[in-house]
């Protein structure tokens, strides 16, 4: 797991004023990206205050040596791919004199100043080409209550508390967050109709979830352990896996989610190192008395005692009305990591344990993150009970799914006390009209 070490100091500020007290991106955060300035080509850069440092023109300036050049060398160009990679110790060099040049006093200053980018002027790209991406469903409050509305007596499947269940997504639709996102188009079948219909979705919904980058790959056959599985986690980021609720209940039997999903899913740019991450370890929460043990290859000792992360999650919307009123985005859901019931380890394991290979820069969905009471749903199909009851915003306006012109925003954020608190950048997309 990785430690605290000096890069957690909350005593340690930069010289970058607007890093000191950001809500995101303070020195002891320093995620990774890829982004474009003006007028420039896509490279890799780190997210300090409300500037990017450019890394391709920090390694020219011959500000890094040893493991941190290696590393700086590996996400120097337009994707992080090799970057992600190399596993943690590069990682770690790299972000320790990330921490060292930008910090108070710092004796390069003057060398890493013209390698800042204003990040408002800055295009954000995807951190890394994906090669494939699969979706959990770890959010037991969002499975059970999403098995209520249909299965009010067995809410919970079977297998649900047996095996961390997930589903292959599609790679080529996952957009950065900015990108708009077109209502999709389907088939779905009303209750009383004699036959489905097609047509653009009524009941799109947005998924609060975090993303996990994978680091370190696996040979085609060979599983990887669970007690090594957090070796090959390289960063987070939160994802919003958008749902045609219509399409999806038609389709999605027997072989689950297809077209209700794989339109479309948004992701914040940065990836959130695991050492950013160390102060906000936590236990597992004891699974609930009666609840069946994991199977041994699903159990570790030190994952359940510091596997769990504790990271405040939010999701806001901000319709055409509350923007005409010049109001304030509206806060659907507040929920929390802590709130999976399976570790990203066990996600691991378990994708892996088939043989299945695994390979730098694939991502990772939790699935949807839902708290245990209403102001803590990760969708609008639980906040409103499936449209039953809408949701009425200061505008005057209702919502019972998501209409176009709707602006989804995802929030995270790391906080304990005596460190710093640090977030991941928003997660935002804007829903346009069907084609």
């Amino acid at each position: 797991m990785p430690q605290i070490d000096q890069t957690h100091d909350r005593t340690l500020r930069s010289w970058l004023p607007s890093a000191n007290g950001h809500q995101d991106f303070p020195i002891q955060n320093l995620p990774f990206g890829v982004f474009s300035p003006p007028g420039g080509t896509a490279r890799a850069g780190v997210a300090i205050g409300d500037a990017i440092l450019d890394l391709a023109a920090a390694l020219a300036s011959g500000l890094f040596e040893g493991d941190a050049r290696q590393a700086a060398e590996a996400a120097s160009g337009a994707t992080l791919n090799a970057f992600l990679a190399l596993g943690a110790e590069p990682r770690r060099r790299l972000r320790a004199r990330l921490s060292e040049l930008l910090a108070v006093g710092s004796a390069a200053q003057r060398e890493v100043e013209p390698c800042l980018h204003a990040a408002a002027d800055c295009t954000l790209h995807l951190p890394a080409s994906i090669g494939d991406y699969t979706d959990f469903y770890v959010g037991i409050h969002h499975a059970t209550n999403v098995g209520q509305q249909f299965r009010p007596d067995n809410p919970l499947l079977p297998n649900y508390k047996h095996v961390p269940i997930g589903y292959h997504g599609r790679a080529s639709s996952i957009c950065p967050s900015g990108t708009p996102v077109r209502r999709p188009s389907g088939q779905s079948k009303q209750p009383d109709a004699i036959g489905p219909g097609f047509g653009a979705t009524q009941r799109l919904d947005y998924e609060l979830e975090l993303g996990v980058w994978v680091g370190r790959g696996n040979a085609l056959g060979e599983a990887i352990p669970i007690a090594e599985a957090g070796a090959h986690v390289a960063g987070y980021c939160l994802l919003n896996d958008w749902s045609a609720r219509d399409i999806q209940a038609w389709e999605y039997q027997p072989l689950g989610p297809f077209l209700a999903k794989n339109f479309a899913s948004t992701i914040s740019a940065w990836v959130v190192t695991p050492e950013a991450l160390a102060p906000f370890r936590i236990a597992q929460p004891p699974r609930p008395g009666g609840d069946p043990a994991p199977l041994p290859y699903l159990m570790d000792l030190a994952d359940q005692r510091e596997g769990a992360l504790d990271l405040e999650l939010e999701v806001l919307l901000l319709t055409p009305g509350l923007r005409a009123k010049g109001l304030q985005a509206h806060r659907l859901g507040l929920s929390n990591a802590r709130h999976m019931y399976w570790t990203v380890a066990q996600m691991i394991a378990h994708h892996t344990c088939n043989g299945c290979n695994l390979r730098p820069g694939d991502l990772l969905g939790t699935g949807t993150i839902s708290g245990p009471d209403a102001t803590a749903c990760g969708s609008i199909l639980e906040a409103t009970l499936g449209g039953k009851n809408p949701i009425v915003l200061a505008s005057g306006e209702e919502r019972r799914f998501l209409q176009d012109g709707d602006e989804v925003i995802l929030r995270a954020r790391g906080r304990r006390e005596g460190f710093a608190p640090i977030g991941f950048g928003e997660c935002r997309a804007t829903i346009v009209p069907a084609s």
